[in-house]
């Protein structure tokens, strides 16, 4: 065991239904159609990927390179009104950052990423964070993880990741990280998902050194 990375939404911050809001509010305003498919569809997805997704499948009528950033700016300014913290998150970030090197591999965009570390004060607990904007392919894939490990310098197997979502676990383990997995209550991990995971916790409250050095 020689780092721990982290997802941020839903791990850190109790973001998804922020991130639903922001998009559904985008596609009423400018004349698009909701699915029901489409929250689900859209965790994990990179940047690249959820803005074409709201253009193509969605129906937002704006430019494609106009979309990401009309959500992220609302994004911005509902966490500059409250950063929604989930309970015992920063206390786990801190606790390990003592022990191993972090990292942070998120679906967030950079600035967003940029914003919630430094409005929590954990951004100096964090040696290498990476948006999924920056890499080939969001989760699923692994592309994220793989780029956080080699920040790090360090082998992926050699790594213990946070998450909670389906797609997020899945991303983790196809790069070879060990998963300890803190289920997102309001959009659950499917539970073949939830099976990859060497450990399943209430909340990161519960996320300690003794339980990443046992499942590591």
């Amino acid at each position: 065991m020689e780092a721990v990375v982290f997802d941020l939404d839903g791990v850190i911050v109790e973001s998804e239904r922020i991130w639903d809001e922001a998009r559904r509010e985008l596609v009423a305003r400018t004349g698009g159609t909701w699915k029901e498919e489409a929250t689900r569809a859209m965790m994990g997805m990179s940047s690249p990927e959820w803005t074409r997704y709201l253009h193509d499948e969605l129906g937002v009528p704006l430019p494609v390179e106009e979309i990401g950033p009309a959500v992220v700016a609302e994004m911005e300014r509902r966490y500059r009104e409250r950063l929604p913290l989930i309970p015992g998150a920063v206390e786990a970030v801190r606790a390990l950052a003592a022990e191993w090197p972090l990292g942070l591999a998120s679906s967030s965009n950079r600035p967003i990423i940029d914003l919630v570390l430094a409005e929590a004060g954990i951004a100096d607990a964090f040696a290498v964070t990476v948006s999924s904007e920056e890499v080939a392919r969001g989760k699923p894939a692994p592309d994220v993880y793989l780029e956080a490990a080699r920040r790090l310098g360090v082998d992926p197997a050699a790594c213990v990741a946070i998450e909670d979502s389906t797609n997020g676990i899945r991303a983790a383990v196809a790069a070879g990280m060990t998963v300890i997995a803190t289920p997102n209550a309001e959009l659950p991990p499917a539970q073949d998902a939830l099976d990859l995971a060497a450990a399943v916790v209430d909340g990161p409250g519960e996320i300690t050194p003794e339980l990443v050095r046992r499942v590591g």
